[in-house]
């Protein structure tokens, strides 16, 4: 994630005073006309034409306009041509409803942006005429902003077991409607759901485990999305990820065994070791988080303190692979190998051979599955990706929108 946060409308106060300076296209008002003005019948060339007026959902000259305001304008009396919403930072697209009656924004407002927003149209006579405001939308700190960042990464090549995972920097209080602004969608076509780990994190599975060579599509477009409590979404997002190789590996504490499956052929059958007594491994469905070809471990950093009898620290971990957050990983362990395949001796860690541990490494990315068996100790939703670990129907009630 980036550690800076972009901050939009730079030019708002320079363009709201620029656009103040202009002389409207604009005649001037009559009761119950619109803020882009009306022809009353005077202007007519016939009493028989109706008025044309065109009716915005922002009044002229109008300041702090909500950023979530939908941007609109209706006509009577005629039927709207074009319309174009112009800014410092870009134009705001939108199209005109099949009877000329309407026209509706398809993109959101920027916050503290100045913004003219030109109409034309036609009266029933065919008289086309021409309308022109001005507004400025309501300024926006960082605080009443949240920023998406998405895993995974634009153009990663992830395994079968991997979520996509949108965090907000700010909590997202009205869940429901940013959901209904993000979408997942892939190619082959697979069913799955959200569903909100937290006020700040969002998880999107597939009801199973991806299809092999999947392309997937994320697109959170939240930007200028009401969040709740005065917050509202600052960027939105979109990239593709492709899904590999079908890597399923898994591991039964009691037989000490690790079988190595891609795209459901069974490679090899490893010797492994896993969490002695007082440090059981948990049972249940991991995902590879991150991978480290090289990583110290310290038991500090799991709750073990220095001098005690389990504490340990191992400078050069070789091939390591998490799969919790809570410390579990799969690495390489040369000091057990004597009990490896037939015995636990580790502090919660998967531990194989060097050789082993190597292979491993070498074929594994981010998101394949670990299928763990044979312990009393069940993974949770939240300790990794821990996705998989709930029913589908389980897991899809955690979506606002259930």
């Amino acid at each position: 994630m980036s550690t800076s946060r972009p901050r939009h409308g730079a030019l708002a106060a320079f363009a709201l005073a620029a656009a103040l300076t202009l002389t409207a296209c604009q005649s001037d008002d009559v009761p119950g006309a619109s803020a882009l003005g009306a022809d009353g019948p005077s202007a007519s060339a016939s009493q028989d034409v109706p008025a044309l007026r065109l009716v915005p959902s922002v009044k002229k000259d109008a300041t702090n306009v909500p950023v979530d305001r939908e941007l609109s304008v209706r006509a009577t009396g005629g039927t709207i041509d074009t319309v174009q919403v112009t800014s410092p930072e870009g134009k705001i697209a939108g199209e005109v409803e099949a009877d000329g009656s309407r026209w509706v924004a398809s993109s959101r407002l920027e916050p503290g942006t100045a913004y003219t927003m030109t109409t034309v149209a036609k009266k029933t006579d065919g008289t086309q005429v021409r309308r022109t405001s001005r507004f400025t939308t309501r300024d926006l700190t960082l605080d009443e902003q949240t920023y998406p960042s998405v895993a995974p990464l634009a153009d990663e090549t992830v395994g079968v077991g991997m979520p996509v995972i949108v965090t907000f920097d700010l909590p997202v209080a009205d869940k429901a409607s940013f959901e209904k602004h993000m979408t997942v969608t892939s190619t082959p076509s697979q069913p799955g759901s959200w569903h909100w780990m937290s006020d700040t994190e969002a998880h999107w599975r597939p009801k199973a485990y991806w299809k092999a060579g999947t392309d997937v599509h994320v697109d959170v477009d939240v930007n200028s999305v009401a969040a709740g409590n005065g917050i509202y979404g600052q960027e939105s997002r979109e990239l593709d990820f492709h899904v590999g190789d079908a890597h399923i590996y898994r591991v039964n504490a009691q037989t000490h065994q690790m079988k190595v499956f891609s795209n459901g052929k069974l490679l090899r059958t490893l010797p492994i070791t896993t969490g002695k007594p007082g440090f059981t491994t948990r049972s249940g469905v991991k995902v590879i988080i991150e991978k480290f070809d090289s990583k110290r471990m310290n038991s500090e950093t799991v709750g073990i303190p220095a001098g005690s009898a389990d504490a340990y620290d191992i400078d050069n971990v070789q091939w390591a692979m998490r799969v919790t957050y809570s410390g579990e990983f799969i690495h390489a362990a040369p000091w057990s190998v004597g009990s490896q395949g037939y015995a636990n001796v580790s502090h919660g860690c998967t531990g194989l051979s060097t050789e082993n541990a190597g292979w491993l490494y070498a074929m594994s990315r981010r998101g394949d599955v670990v299928e763990y068996t044979g312990t009393d100790r069940p993974m949770t939703l939240d300790n990794g990706y821990g996705d998989w670990n709930e029913s589908f129907q389980q897991y899809r009630q955690g979506s606002a929108l259930s």
